[in-house]
């Protein structure tokens, strides 16, 4: 290590790049130190009280990776599961969301204690959303009987990420296309499937996108507000296809692929939808046509920053052959 390191430097750092979503320089800051040196900064770093710098030592040590991140996160998630308040709250979801991207096989038992801990009341549905995606990205055949049981604690009610996980393990490919179209099924419940399915979607459910692009087009004539169903359901649906828009959109056929772009010109037009409407004028970079930019001009937002996303998105279908 170069001499005259600054320890305390290094921590802003690292805690500026994890609040910025900077991965890419987060990384290159656990790794400067050393792999003996980081893991004993980041260790340190959980003892501290400001939120922002526990939330970047647990970035750390799901880098870090190995049985010791392991064990030292579920230590960690413990104490931060009792302390009061949103800041345990939120540095325990931090933990959460790690834990489901190491490898190590004890990672998903300590997923599983920490659902069984969070299911007596209250609950709110919320919670379990990086959860099951963390469950989903460390899936088993075996998860699925806890999570079974899991289900049959929870209070009746809406459903939750949970119940979404448990269609996915449930469910083959095929069969999963066949209930995306079902619109006998609640469109909350398809909801939570597509959440989960944002944070990782296999090679083999790519082919059950259409069904739920499908499912989506038909369901604009009940469009409601910001908080009804259907809006819930084309944010989790835009959502996914932006997470993953360099390899998703190219890979749907042509009848889904207009669907889809049909399905955004209707919510770039729901002006108060705004959320929607946004992600629908990104997603038109990648399923839209050059005509479409007149339709982003004309239903352009009067807030600067979401008509920088619409100019955008009109530059780059004006200059589309």
């Amino acid at each position: 290590m170069a001499r005259g390191w600054d320890v305390e430097q290094w921590k802003e750092e690292l805690a500026a790049a994890c609040r910025f979503g900077d991965e890419e320089q987060a990384r290159a800051l656990v790794r400067q130190p050393g792999p003996r040196k980081a893991r004993a900064l980041l260790e340190a770093m959980l003892e501290e009280e400001d939120v922002l710098v526990r939330q970047a030592a647990v970035f750390g040590l799901g880098e870090l990776g190995g049985a010791a991140s392991v064990q030292r996160l579920e230590q960690q998630l413990v104490r931060e599961e009792a302390r009061v308040g949103h800041d345990g709250d939120s540095v325990a979801e931090a933990i959460t969301a790690s834990l489901g991207r190491l490898e190590d096989a004890g990672a998903r038992s300590i997923l599983l204690r920490r659902m069984h801990r969070m299911l007596g009341p209250p609950l709110d549905p919320a919670d379990t959303c990086t959860l099951a995606r963390a469950l989903w990205l460390r899936r088993h055949p075996e998860l699925l009987p806890p999570i079974r049981q899991a289900l049959e604690q929870l209070p009746p009610g809406a459903p939750t990420a949970l119940h979404g996980l448990s269609v996915l393990l449930e469910k083959s490919p095929e069969a999963l296309s066949e209930w995306a179209r079902d619109m006998s099924v609640p469109l909350n419940l398809k909801s939570e499937v597509l959440a989960v399915l944002t944070e990782e979607i296999p090679d083999a459910l790519i082919s059950t996108l259409p069904s739920f692009i499908s499912t989506g087009h038909a369901s604009l004539d009940m469009l409601e507000n910001e908080e009804g169903a259907v809006s819930a359901y084309c944010l989790e649906l835009l959502s996914l296809l932006l997470r993953h828009r360099e390899h998703i959109p190219p890979r749907l056929p042509p009848e889904a692929r207009s669907e889809l772009r049909a399905m955004a010109r209707t919510l770039v037009a729901a002006r108060t939808l705004i959320n929607c409407a946004t992600r629908a004028a990104v997603l038109l970079r990648y399923v839209g046509l050059p005509e479409d930019a007149d339709l982003l001009m004309t239903h352009r937002p009067t807030n600067a920053t979401f008509a920088a996303v619409f100019d955008e998105s009109i530059q780059a279908l004006r200059g589309r052959k």
